[in-house]
């Protein structure tokens, strides 16, 4: 492998390990082999690098969440695998959340934040409420949307207070507005 890949395999243990906001260039070329100037060679800057590499996470991150979703299960089948899902990939959970921190100041990170939240949403629409293709964009964005807003919140519960977080019968229940 070349500096290039080396360094967005360092880039991917480090944002894993440490976060975007704690991951120093210094990092970066310890962890790859590589010098600091590659970095800017390749990327243009450890912002960049970092990027790129919180993309690619995403990207996971989107993949895994799908595959929690499966197909033909139940709703509260579906809200176990995601919480299993959580707990086993903490890391990767931990520096989505942090990405959001950069929304403000980082266009690309923005650009690609809406990217995964509009595939999020189709996939959980048609997932927990049987919207397919053939439905209405409104519908599928405006349901998919409150299951997004769920998931969010469940995960954020889980990575903070699992003792106290809710389980999937509870998750639900309480979204099919039955007692709990």
């Amino acid at each position: 492998m070349g500096h290039r890949e080396n360094l967005l395999i360092a880039a991917r243990e480090c944002l894993l390990r440490a976060g975007y906001a704690r991951t120093t260039a210094r990092d970066l070329a310890a962890a790859s082999g590589a010098n600091l100037a590659s970095i800017n060679y390749h990327f243009g800057s450890k912002e960049g690098l970092l990027t790129r590499a919180l993309n690619d996470l995403n990207a996971e991150w989107g993949e895994l969440l799908f595959q929690a979703l499966g197909e033909g299960d139940t709703n509260e089948a579906r809200w176990g695998r995601i919480i299993e899902s959580i707990q086993a990939n903490r890391q990767l959970w931990f520096v989505n959340f942090e990405g959001v921190a950069y929304l403000q100041h980082d266009e690309k990170i923005r650009d690609m934040n809406a990217r995964g939240q509009q595939a999020a949403r189709t996939a959980l629409a048609q997932a927990f409420a049987g919207l397919g293709p053939d439905a209405a964009p409104d519908r599928v964005r405006i349901v998919g949307s409150h299951y997004y807003s769920l998931l969010v919140g469940v995960a954020l519960q889980w990575l903070t207070d699992p003792d106290n977080a809710p389980n999937a019968a509870e998750i639900v229940a309480a979204d099919q507005g039955a007692r709990v």
